[in-house]
């Protein structure tokens, strides 16, 4: 399992993880929870990717993607701020160039490989590994989110605990949650599953690929 990062100068050579990356979160936010989003026959989508955001894969056999996030400067617009103010207690984020917002996180359970003795997925800690090790390259030293209850006690198990921006709040059918999350090293080495394949590595390999 490997982590790709899509900017949006790559978004052409990777169309095809952004095709599964939609799929998967069709199926995990529409299927599985019940969510209100919008689905169309290529997948789920809204206003927010049409930002430009840099996306955070896991992608396993270095052909199928297993895990997705989205990041997008907190500066704005950001999911929080625009659709789910009633998450913050000031009802602003108060962000600074210091801070990126992470949305859209989804993982694909199903897979029988990477979970065992009641551990976290190992997608799933992959996934945080990237997206914290990503953030601290880009110059963010912390991310911000909004997420349900039951996410928030995954991240308390892992290690990475998130730090409340305001009170729960009933939204559909999910009790939803905003809050900050470190991005330093000691959040990533927490965090970090063995065999972790730097995000570094597979920046160096892209930038030997195109200079041959």
């Amino acid at each position: 399992m490997q982590i790709i990062t899509i900017s949006p100068d790559r978004y052409d050579d990777h169309s095809n993880f952004l095709r599964q990356m939609h799929r998967l979160r069709a199926a995990v936010f529409g299927e599985r929870l019940g969510w209100d989003v919008s689905i169309t026959d290529a997948g789920e989508r809204d206003e927010y990717d049409d930002l430009d955001p840099t996306y955070i894969l896991a992608v396993i056999d270095g052909q199928k993607v297993v895990g997705c996030a989205r990041l997008l400067p907190a500066l704005g617009p950001t999911m929080l701020e625009q659709t789910f103010p009633q998450l913050l207690a000031t009802g602003s984020l108060n962000a600074s160039a210091r801070i990126v917002e992470s949305s859209r996180f989804c993982v694909d359970t199903s897979l029988a490989a990477g979970r065992g003795g009641g551990q976290l997925h190992l997608a799933t800690l992959t996934m945080f590994a990237g997206i914290i090790e990503w953030s601290m390259a880009n110059g963010y030293g912390e991310i911000v989110t909004a997420t349900d209850l039951r996410f928030e006690r995954i991240l308390n198990r892992a290690g990475w605990p998130m730090k409340r921006l305001g009170d729960p709040v009933a939204i559909g059918t999910t009790i939803a949650v905003a809050g900050t999350l470190p991005a330093n090293r000691e959040s990533f080495e927490r965090v970090c599953p063995d065999g972790y394949r730097s995000i570094a590595a597979e920046d160096q390999s892209r930038q030997i690929r195109s200079a041959a």
